[in-house]
């Protein structure tokens, strides 16, 4: 069955937003798994506009499930993952002015073999955040990266249904040469409620990481409910 991994930094997004301390991701967390979420998935960025060290130090403490850190390919994040140890990393781009990541991680980082497997020498796996793109993801092998993150920002931005049906096909393909070079295949990046069953049939993708949607319907029905839902749309097919 395919795997749902929450998104829970927005719940912190509304904290930092009055610099108090509720709502508390940490409770979040625990609400989401209690209902379905196979794994909690947070972004510590470089300028903590949302989530903070707290946040992580306590979440590797008490989840369950799997913890998967988000962070930029950087020597500070690199030694707070090495020792907070979370289940997983998955590296992506990061620039302080965008509202949310942008695109697909650039492989051409320096240094960027050496950060992987240091992550992997600490017992870290380490999945790389990527556009749909067949060379990059042979790429991303190369680099020795456990799994990859399938960008899909485009996809649903995509607006006629020629270019929805032309992503999926994109998406289709990564996913399928990503399965077939034993990479682990998540994805990620705006998808809906509305949009989810474009790729929930794609049955290479063993992994949705799902947050924005998922904390907008929370308000209205309750983070619970929320999490069912999407895990049921995502486990029709």
């Amino acid at each position: 069955m395919t795997k749902l991994g929450i998104n829970i930094d927005h719940i912190a997004t509304i904290r930092q937003a009055r610099k108090t301390n509720e709502p508390d991701p940490v409770e979040a967390a625990f609400i989401a798994e209690k209902n379905g979420a196979d794994q909690i998935t947070i972004h510590l960025r470089e300028d903590r506009r949302h989530i903070q060290d707290r946040d992580l130090r306590i979440l590797r403490q008490t989840i369950q499930t799997k913890l998967n850190l988000e962070m930029a390919p950087t020597s500070e994040m690199i030694a707070i993952a090495k020792s907070v140890h979370p289940d997983s990393v998955t590296l992506v781009p990061e620039k302080r002015e965008e509202i949310t990541t942008e695109g697909g991680l650039n492989l051409d980082i320096e240094n960027l073999e050496e950060k992987i497997n240091e992550l992997k020498s600490a017992g870290i796996k380490v999945s790389l955040f990527i556009n749909p793109d067949t060379e990059i993801i042979k790429n991303g092998k190369k680099l020795d990266a456990d799994a990859i993150e399938i960008h899909t920002g485009y996809f649903a931005n995509a607006e006629s249904e020629k270019d929805i049906k032309n992503e999926v096909e994109r998406i289709k393909n990564a996913a399928r040469t990503a399965k077939r070079l034993e990479l682990y295949v998540a994805a990620g990046h705006g998808i809906t409620y509305h949009n989810v069953h474009y790729l929930s049939e794609i049955s290479d993708i063993q992994e949705f990481n799902i947050g924005h949607t998922i904390i907008s319907r929370a308000v209205f029905v309750g983070l619970g409910l929320a999490v069912k839902e999407m895990k049921n749309l995502i486990s029709k097919s």
